[in-house]
């Protein structure tokens, strides 16, 4: 067996898919163990004595800065937004670290934090801390941004990747690809007719209402790195259940699903940062659905599949030709520098 100190590290390890799991499970989990940790959800939720908490953090590194339908400033707010809200929370503040190149125009730093500051009061969060550090021309490309929340877990509620259940409905609250291929179209300048752009957008409204109108609701998740299909897996595992998707339902807009064809990209496994996966009890399933729909952000949500007791930890699609197939994590780095 290779040692697997002398692997290095390669683009493939920070795409969401296998690699970067291995990475984490391997690397990461072995060395910081602890049960809040091991969880591997989108932040962790722990007790305090005024209740609980849920924290996360994340870090972005899109290329180019700006792109259609946003920005790293929205995205970096809408992310940590997201995954506090995929745990059930309600997100109140935040962090912002940046690291800045040497040479970024003054313009384009101010023009990032206006967007932020923007995302952060349609999320109704506050920035409460920061940092920001400057390297030397070359050390870095251009703007990277950390940012941390917290959030309030109403009484109640308890949200993980362990939640789902044999029999439950698979929703997304709609089109799939939006955010990887907006971003891909202006990095490569690439001109079509269509307009597409990306579907970064604060979450947190949404899943309270989706939680209010199914109590049932155990899993929610937002596909960003690794995309809906990489999402999926994790979830199968960490629940050890088996799960069927419908190709015929997956929701993808025609400009997207057009240009995917024309590269050779699936939209399964492309980046979004403003779509919800839901793991809802049969019973609940239209209420969810129709909280989705209600959402200026779900308007195209749709129930995708269904949980099964076969195959633990494996997601299986079901063709529009009547055949079926794997649906594996994201192997390989499709579109780096996404988020």
């Amino acid at each position: 067996m290779p040692d697997k100190d002398k692997i290095a590290i390669t683009l493939d390890h920070g795409a969401g898919g296998k690699l970067a799991h291995q990475l984490t499970t391997e690397l990461l989990l072995p060395l910081f163990d602890n049960p809040l940790l091991a969880q591997l959800h989108d932040g962790a939720v722990f007790e305090t004595d005024q209740g609980r908490l849920a924290f996360s953090t994340d870090t972005f590194v899109v290329d180019p800065l700006f792109f259609p339908g946003g920005s790293i400033g929205e995205l970096a707010v809408n992310g940590t937004v997201n995954d506090l809200a995929m745990c059930g929370a309600l997100p109140r503040y935040l962090s912002m670290g940046l690291i800045v190149e040497e040479g970024l125009p003054m313009a384009d730093l101010r023009r990032v934090l206006e967007q932020a500051r923007a995302a952060m009061d349609l999320a109704g969060v506050q920035l409460i801390t920061g940092d920001t550090k400057v390297v030397p021309r070359g050390a870095a490309d251009k703007l990277f941004i950390n940012t941390a929340g917290i959030g309030v877990v109403p009484p109640g509620i308890r949200i993980g990747g362990d939640g789902a259940r044999p029999g439950d409905r698979i929703l997304l609250s709609g089109t799939m690809a939006d955010h990887g291929i907006a971003v891909l179209t202006q990095r490569e300048q690439m001109a079509f007719q269509s307009d597409v752009r990306s579907d970064t957008a604060p979450l947190n409204a949404m899943a309270q209402a989706v939680l209010a109108a199914a109590p049932g609701v155990r899993v929610l998740r937002d596909p960003t790195r690794g995309g809906v299909g990489t999402a999926l897996n994790e979830i199968a595992v960490q629940s050890a259940v088996g799960m069927t998707i419908q190709e015929a339902l997956l929701p993808v807009d025609p400009a997207v699903a057009g240009i995917c064809d024309l590269l050779g990209f699936d939209p399964l496994y492309l980046a979004n940062e403003g779509k919800m996966l839901c793991c809802a009890p049969a019973q609940q399933a239209e209420a969810a659905l129709a909280a989705m729909q209600a959402s200026p952000y779900g308007r195209r949500a749709a129930i995708i599949g269904e949980v099964t007791a076969q195959e633990p930890g494996r997601v299986v699609m079901a063709t529009r030709i009547g055949g079926r197939r794997i649906v594996d994590m994201l192997t390989g780095e499709q579109l780096p520098r996404i988020c």
